[in-house]
């Protein structure tokens, strides 16, 4: 449950065509600063990031050749490469999607990634995804087959959360697993999430002792109110990535509606039946 916050949205969307807000954009088209300022985010996260993401994240970038990428990767070839590995293809979009429009990529086993880049003032925040958080965050994940599994299931359920006018917990769904979900591993605690995973700062912030490390629960996560212009107090845990798989298998509908009833989790609030793994220093 999203606190609302305006964003001035700055893609090309009169660029985009069909139902699918799909535009033609070529690789072609990033000059050379476009280029410059991905080598300069790549270069300064991946070693900050190595031992905080999972291993599947760093496997994905293998498999996907991200550093013999010498500036922002080709569509093309991470989409064709994506495809033998997960069955998935790369689409390009001018930003933010609709709902509906989203997920039907995602249901159709296409990931739709951005065709603009941070400027300099914005290399440590900003509030729309730009293609490093969209191929650097989410696309080494989409290798993963079992991730990748979850990402289709979750465009489908979309679908019939925007049929049933229950968006918004599935938005939550999506911000607290997707974009700023951890993972518990033999190694310890690490970050799956693309949110986490693209930002400095919040890679740090995640695994410190400051936020609140909760156990997963698909319904405590649907009341979870939260922000997108700040640091997450609480980020949910799963123990698989299969696990998030099976939460995904039973039918939503119901489970919306026995949401619905309940009342939402304040920013940094814990409740007596969470399974804290540390309980945060930040309220």
């Amino acid at each position: 449950m999203r606190e609302e916050l305006t964003i001035q949205l700055r893609g090309d969307y009169a660029s985009a065509t069909g139902e699918d807000m799909t535009c033609d954009f070529k690789w072609e088209s990033f000059d050379d600063k476009a280029h410059e300022m991905w080598r300069f985010l790549y270069n300064r996260i991946k070693p900050v990031v190595k031992d905080k993401v999972c291993k599947e994240h760093q496997e994905g970038m293998k498999l996907l050749g991200f550093d013999d990428e010498k500036g922002i990767p080709n569509y093309d070839r991470i989409s064709d490469r994506l495809e033998q590995l997960s069955g998935w293809r790369l689409v390009t979009v001018p930003g933010y999607l609709p709902p509906e429009v989203f997920f039907r990529h995602l249901a159709r086993k296409h990931f739709p990634v951005t065709t603009f880049i941070r400027k300099p003032e914005e290399v440590d925040y900003l509030k729309e995804p730009d293609i490093f958080h969209d191929m650097f965050g989410h696309v080494p994940m989409i290798a993963n087959p079992t991730f990748a599994n979850y990402f289709h299931a979750f465009g489908e359920g979309g679908l019939k959360a925007v049929a049933n006018g229950s968006t918004s917990f599935i938005d939550t769904l999506y911000w607290f697993t997707i974009e700023f979900g951890l993972i518990n591993t033999p190694e310890g605690r690490r970050i799956y999430g693309a949110g986490i995973t693209s930002s400095m700062g919040e890679s740090a912030y995640a695994l410190s002792e400051q936020p609140a490390h909760i156990g997963f629960d698909l319904k405590r996560i649907m009341r979870q109110k939260y922000r997108i212009d700040e640091y997450q107090k609480q980020y949910f845990v799963i123990d698989s990535f299969e696990q998030l798989v099976n939460a995904t298998k039973p039918d939503f509908i119901p489970i919306y509606k026995e949401v619905s009833g309940m009342t939402p989790v304040e920013i940094g609030a814990t409740l007596p039946t969470d399974r804290i793994f540390q309980p945060g220093t930040v309220s």
